[in-house]
């Protein structure tokens, strides 16, 4: 089954009842930047008082689709629902009642149905998400914290809790470079082609493997730093955020006398 005949197939069930008010495509199929490999996210509108009623009527139309392998029928602000068919087709739901409606774009939704002219309704577009200052400065202290803990990791042995480490400041680096892009249409979390430029996409490949050895470790953590400290610390500049000097200077005098490395010899990014 082609992902549009599982469209059709769900949005015949769903238009007939009386509960779901408007369905629209969310996501890549809303923002016409689907593939071969999307997911089809719906946002449905709903009477806020049936939603429990809305999860039975959407697993009959969702079982249009094929047999289901998986159900998670969440609680959040509505509902968020996530199946996948016996063929691997990914299916999520978000059922908001019409009140909560106005956090979506009405350009990021291509209606289904919509018995209310509930799209008239919706802004667009609306603004992107808040940079959060408060979030900023307990990563960056985040990021130097994990920086401090590699003397213990290599004392240790513990070699492999050591490329777990190195994971954390690979996701913080990532998150760190989709900011800076400040990119649309930010889709799931395997979209990070479209997240970010050519040039942050050679960094993060040209980074060092994630080995659990300890000259590579090392290694490792100083490369990552040599990539974020000087980002960061632009960021910090732009959004006013005071940076944790004094945790820096006293992770680094930590890591020259424990281990005998010094910081990457790098300037703050204009």
């Amino acid at each position: 089954m082609t992902p549009q005949d599982a469209i059709s197939r769900i949005s015949d069930v769903a238009e007939k009842s009386d509960l779901i008010r408007a369905l629209f495509m969310s996501g890549s199929y809303g923002s016409g930047l689907q593939d071969e490999y999307s997911d089809l996210d719906f946002l449905a509108i709903v009477d806020s008082d049936n939603l429990d009623a809305f999860s039975a009527i959407w697993r009959e139309a969702v079982e249009q689709a094929g047999p289901i392998v998986l159900w998670w029928d969440r609680q959040v602000k509505g509902m968020l629902i996530n199946a996948i068919t016996q063929s691997w087709l990914r299916i999520d739901v978000v059922a908001l009642g019409v009140e909560h409606a106005n956090g979506h774009a009405r350009s990021q939704l291509k209606v289904i149905f919509d018995k209310d002219k509930i799209a008239d309704q919706l802004p667009n577009p609306i603004p992107g998400p808040q940079v959060s200052p408060a979030r900023l400065s307990h990563d960056f202290q985040e990021f130097v914290r994990i920086m401090g803990l590699l003397p213990v990791a290599i004392g240790r042995n513990e070699l492999v809790n050591a490329v777990t480490g190195l994971v954390h400041l690979r996701r913080m680096l990532i998150e760190l470079l989709i900011l800076e892009t400040d990119a649309p249409n930010r889709g799931g979390a395997l979209h990070l082609n479209r997240l970010i430029s050519p040039d942050q996409n050679q960094l993060l490949k040209d980074l060092p493997p994630l080995m659990p050895e300890r000259d590579a470790i090392i290694r490792g953590h100083l490369e990552y730093a040599k990539a974020y400290l000087p980002r960061a610390k632009r960021l910090a500049q732009q959004y006013n955020v005071t940076w944790p000097h004094e945790l820096e200077a006293a992770t680094w005098s930590h890591l020259r006398a424990t281990l005998g490395v010094s910081e990457p010899d790098v300037a703050v990014m204009a």
